[in-house]
């Protein structure tokens, strides 16, 4: 932990972070400075595996999980005290969700998860939730990024965020039931509850000249379905809203009850062209969970799989910006690239979505052997023509001109949102999972996270320029220094009800999935959070001042997941 942070800490809280032989000092609200430590145990199958702390005279319970995982349970009350401060001391709100733990503990359970983004650590603050009125303190009007988590969680789980300043249905529409709450234990997975028919309720902007245009959800493009409501005033857009989950498909309900194995192939499917990243963050939890150490052959070749899969993603982004602005010649530049990027992929598995490649424990087969120097010229061919495409874009002033100071998120929006990926990375966050919470290969090399600041179409087109030579870098060092050696470390059993996160840098961000097991080897809660459901909120902020013909251009730039964000 910085010494700053620590310092805040220490001169606040009174809390010991056990780790091992050593601690270090850590923070969360008492009422007095006196510690009664007592060693005891969360849950009956972590006695293994966690150091918990309790405080007499308080119910505040704090364990470890992991290497750099801290769980602090708090009651009720103090959930939004003690997470507003940690929102002060610079650590973000990256992910909330809810758990119905009535099988193995009283009611249902809430989960805040803040980052220690310099120190690699996460703290998740548990609460549970009042099971006579199932309410939960709203913090969204402090920590603007609990917004739509909160939302979330009342549709699913039936949970009120009571102060939410507008905490209308997110992921059902007017057709769903009211007091249907299908991430219940008891919601059968088959069950198909009665139609309904309500009207959505969109925010109304009024006054002189302003009026409304509506676009979506079924789009002039091949494209998934999403509504976007636009309050405009002549032409600059004063307020967007974006209505999506018109593709919500039960995932996380889906996986409850399933074999490992199973939800492997579900985590594969959640987004198609961020298969890979979705699939390694599944297998990280499980991995973590069981305590195995996937063989180094292994991880290099997650690297190698996970960095094609950014460059693919980037470069077809990269040609959708030039379509969408009318350069049609640096449109099909980027698409042929991206051509000659699945033929790396055809060359590896003979898989564009990059399925069937992961394996808890390692990777399924040894993909590289035998391939490497085939794999070195696709790839040093595809650095070459890049280069030269960009090249000829940077000095096409049109363009730039079209590029530059639109579609601008400001930093403080983005830190206030939690942006993540080229889009964060583009308004001046310095984070890349890779490197924060460096996973597979990826501690053993060499790379750098691009810096921009304006946060605009050309910062993050650049941002995605910068990120694709990387990547191709990158897979060239994982091929060149792979060890030899076996490619994947069986897991035969894990514990019920353990529990760990999975972390990637996926092509648009930091993606996040939490598992928790259940008896015989399956799974009994499954959260995932992609980088798009911490995005779409930061889009809808950068087209404000824009004109609405730029709007595609602007949403092309962050190129977000409606399969991703509509689990």
């Amino acid at each position: 932990m910085t010494s700053n942070l620590k310092g805040n800490l220490e001169s606040k809280f009174a809390l010991k972070v056990f780790s091992g032989k050593e601690f270090s000092e850590t923070a969360f609200p008492l009422a007095t400075n006196q510690v009664n430590i007592n060693s005891q145990t969360t849950l009956a199958s972590d006695k293994d595996n966690s150091q918990h702390v309790s405080f007499s005279d308080h119910d505040d319970k704090f364990w470890q999980e992991q290497d750099n995982v801290y769980y602090l349970e708090a009651p009720l009350a103090k959930v939004k005290e003690i997470c507003c401060y940690i929102q002060e001391l610079g650590c973000p709100l990256v992910l909330m969700f809810a758990n119905d733990e009535r099988n193995f503990q009283a009611g249902y359970a809430v989960y805040y998860v803040f980052a220690v983004r310099e120190e690699g650590m996460l703290v998740v603050i548990k609460t549970k939730a009042d099971p006579e009125s199932m309410e939960i303190p709203s913090i969204s009007n402090h920590l603007h990024a609990a917004s739509g988590y909160e939302r979330e969680i009342q549709d699913l789980f039936g949970l009120v965020p009571i102060g939410h300043p507008d905490a209308k249905r997110l992921v059902f529409h007017g057709n769903w039931p009211q007091g249907v709450y299908p991430l219940r234990k008891d919601f059968a997975v088959g069950q198909k509850p009665d139609f309904a028919q309500e009207k959505i309720r969109f925010q109304e902007v009024v006054g002189e000249g302003v009026y409304e245009i509506p676009v979506g959800p079924v789009h002039a493009g091949i494209i998934e379905p999403g509504h976007f409501r636009f309050s405009v005033a002549g032409e600059p857009i004063i307020n967007l809203e974006a209505q999506l989950y018109y593709v919500h498909k039960g995932i996380e309900k889906l996986a409850e009850g399933q074999s490992l194995e199973k939800c492997l192939f579900i985590a594969e499917r959640i987004s198609g062209d961020e298969t890979f990243a979705n699939s390694l963050a599944y297998c990280q939890a499980i991995e973590k969970i069981a305590g195995t150490k996937v063989p180094a052959r292994a991880a290099y070749t997650r690297v190698l799989f996970a960095e094609l899969e950014r460059l693919t993603s980037h470069l077809g982004d990269l040609g959708g910006i030039c379509l969408d602005a009318g350069y049609g010649f640096a449109n099909f530049q980027f698409q042929m690239m991206r051509g000659w990027a699945y033929s790396v992929a055809d060359e590896l598995c003979g898989m564009r979505f990059l399925r069937s490649v992961n394996k808890l424990g390692g990777v399924r087969k040894d993909f590289v052997s035998g391939k490497e120097a085939k794999l070195i010229e696709l790839l040093l061919n595809i650095r070459s023509e890049l280069e030269d495409t960009v090249n000829i874009v940077k000095s096409n002033s049109m363009f730039i001109d079209r590029v530059e100071n639109t579609g601008i998120l400001e930093p403080k929006i983005a830190v206030d949102l939690n942006a993540v990926g080229p889009g964060g990375r583009a308004s001046g966050i310095r984070y890349d999972v890779r490197k924060a919470f460096p996973y597979a290969a990826y501690p053993n090399l060499n790379f750098k996270v691009p810096e921009h600041n304006n946060g605009d179409i050309n910062c993050r087109m650049n941002t995605k320029i910068e990120e694709s030579f990387e990547a191709i870098d990158l897979m060239i060092q994982a091929i060149e220094g792979m060890p030899v050696g076996k490619v994947c470390e069986p897991i035969a059993e894990v514990k019920p009800y353990r529990f760990a996160f999975g972390l990637t840098e996926a092509p648009r961000g930091e993606n996040i999935h939490w598992v928790m097991t259940g008896e015989n080897n399956t799974l009994y809660r499954y959260k995932i959070r992609t980088p798009s459901f911490c995005n779409w909120p930061a889009l809808c902020h950068a087209v404000k001042g824009n004109i609405v013909p730029d709007f595609p251009l602007i949403n092309k730039s962050f190129n977000l997941s409606y399969a991703g964000n509509d689990l």
